[in-house]
């Protein structure tokens, strides 16, 4: 039995799971093999949950807001936003907060779609500039009809290239023609095209 034993000894890393539990097995201080059920999976299903939006800080928002607006065609959707109080200050943990912005509904997806949520808060940390390998979200990506051409108009409205323009063949999906480019904060913005 397994209450008998003080230690357990576990004969592999590897979680077995079946239909409702995770299994291990151990050999425990009185030399019985057992089974231990390291957790219950039965009732774990994924959160219903739909995509609303990805925010973006940054020190100017305006600005930020008239770039995606002229370059990828988005818009803004509901009120401008001016927050405070003690209910901000719960949820992003930093006392006495207050943040401007709007939300832009994203191109392609109507009304109802994801929106790109842009906010300066009164007091901002700065940073270096986003690099494609750094942990965390790396950038945002748009499909286009001319990959060259966006990235002239990135360019032209205030933003520049991350690095050159490249094609390749990636199996079983297509000709893939993608550029890494930068919003006028230095925010990495993937302009691509399939075919």
């Amino acid at each position: 039995m397994l209450s008998e034993a003080k230690h357990l000894h576990f004969f592999c890393s590897r979680n077995i799971r079946k239909r409702s539990e995770i299994l291990r097995f151990a050999q425990n201080d009185m030399g019985r093999c057992v089974v231990v059920v390291v957790s219950s999976i039965e009732n774990k299903m994924p959160i219903r949950a739909k995509y609303v939006h990805t925010n973006l800080i940054a020190t100017d928002w305006k600005r930020l807001v008239r770039f995606y607006c002229e370059v990828f065609g988005c818009e803004p959707k509901g009120p401008e936003r001016d927050l405070s109080g003690t209910w901000l200050d719960s949820v992003n943990a930093v006392p006495n907060a207050h943040l401007r912005g709007v939300h832009l509904l994203l191109p392609g997806y109507g009304d109802n779609g994801p929106t790109l949520e842009i906010f300066s808060y009164d007091q901002l940390i700065e940073r270096e500039l986003p690099r494609a390998t750094e942990c965390g979200f790396a950038h945002i990506a748009f499909a286009v009809d001319d990959v060259d051409q966006a990235l002239q108009t990135v360019i032209a409205a205030g933003g520049g290239a991350v690095g050159e323009i490249a094609t390749a063949e990636v199996d079983g999906v297509g000709l893939l023609r993608v550029v890494y480019a930068r919003d006028p904060e230095g925010n990495i913005v993937e302009l691509q095209k399939w075919s």
